[in-house]
């Protein structure tokens, strides 16, 4: 048995146990507080984002530090996590109300029997890319080199392992070492130290790797003429989801913060870059306000303008997670994608 064979049979393990453990003992405190929010004068929820300083993931403390939640009278406490599948267990547990996380784990988990769904897509490709040690960038020249090679993602059952899976797939590869070295500095020091040969990521550890002459863009997801090429389609990815229960019983609590991030997504297409980046957290420039800048500006056309799903998009996504993904693979009839996304938020405040 490959280590990689080995790996998904204890994810798959673990999840056949979180989702038990869900169904038997959590059910009823996630609908105790879907039912409580839109009755609140100031209803209040926890959302998880899957890395807080994480470019791809800035229309959430954008929206915070615009003061938008505040205008649409809802206190939204954000919390960080470091993978999207750290984000989607807070989540299904209940520790929290809504995920700025990937699209694809919508999929995931409606074929583990789970229900969640878009309510706002923040953007329709993954901005995120594949780089490569400097040292190891003659040996590896596109997906078709993955075979026997370390692998870097954020974590098992990430959007970043998905997107890992699907590259090596598609270029015929069956076996490479996934290997979880989250993002940001443990990910540049597991480049650094030969943990792993390349890696998924995004800004601003891309920017840090390709200004230090640490690591090269091997597959860049960060346009859509890029993602086109990799994936042959769009990808939605960044998008705000919540679980279908809560969004029935509080539609007018997700009205709220539907509006405020679209409004982020309109801040952010309409300001340079520098006018963003004033607006965020000071340490997310931790590695220079210039690199920071050059972050938020190589990445910012990856958002959406409106908020809304690309359908076409969705049944990319679907179509590429029932093809590698070990979660989803061989249950794509069953999925009905109907139910991992809505767009009648963002329709209403198109309307307005």
């Amino acid at each position: 048995m490959t280590k990689t064979t080995l790996q998904r049979r204890i994810l798959a393990t673990s999840s056949i146990i979180l989702t038990a453990t869900l169904a038997v003992g959590l059910s009823g405190c996630r609908t105790t507080s879907a039912a409580s929010a839109d009755a609140a004068a100031e209803p209040e929820v926890t959302m998880i984002v899957g890395g807080l300083e994480k470019v791809i993931y800035m229309p959430a403390k954008l929206a915070e530090g615009l003061g938008l939640f505040e205008k649409e009278g809802v206190k939204v406490n954000l919390l960080g996590e470091q993978s999207g599948a750290s984000a989607e267990n807070s989540l299904l547990t209940g520790a929290s109300q809504a995920v700025v996380g990937f699209y694809d784990h919508t999929i995931d988990l409606q074929a583990k029997g789970q229900c969640i769904e878009s309510v706002a897509q923040l953007a329709n490709i993954p901005g995120e890319a594949e780089m490569v040690a400097t040292s190891q960038a003659d040996k590896i020249t596109g997906a078709k080199d993955f075979a026997g090679k370390n692998m870097g993602i954020t974590s098992l059952g990430s959007s970043t392992d998905f997107l890992t899976q699907a590259l090596a797939g598609q270029a015929g590869v069956k076996s490479y070492t996934p290997a979880k070295v989250g993002a940001g500095q443990t990910f540049i020091a597991a480049m650094n130290n030969g943990g792993i040969d390349a890696g998924m990521t995004t800004d601003p550890t891309i920017a840090q790797l390709v200004k230090s002459g640490q690591g090269k863009v091997l597959i860049d997801m960060r346009t859509e003429e890029g993602t086109r090429k990799a994936l042959g389609g769009l990808y939605p990815a960044v998008s705000v989801y919540m679980s279908c229960d809560y969004v029935q019983k509080n539609p007018k609590t997700v009205q709220k913060v539907v509006n405020a991030f679209v409004g982020a997504l309109s801040f952010i297409n309409t300001h340079s870059a520098a006018e963003i980046a004033a607006k965020m957290p000071k340490e997310y420039a931790n590695a220079g306000a210039d690199l920071y800048e050059k972050s938020i500006n190589d990445t910012k056309t990856m958002f959406n303008k409106d908020g809304k799903m690309d359908a076409d998009g969705a049944k990319n996504v679907l179509k590429i997670l029932d093809s590698y993904s070990a979660n989803v693979k061989g249950k794509g009839s069953s999925i009905d994608l109907s139910k991992t996304y809505t767009t009648e938020f963002v329709d209403k405040v198109s309307a307005k």
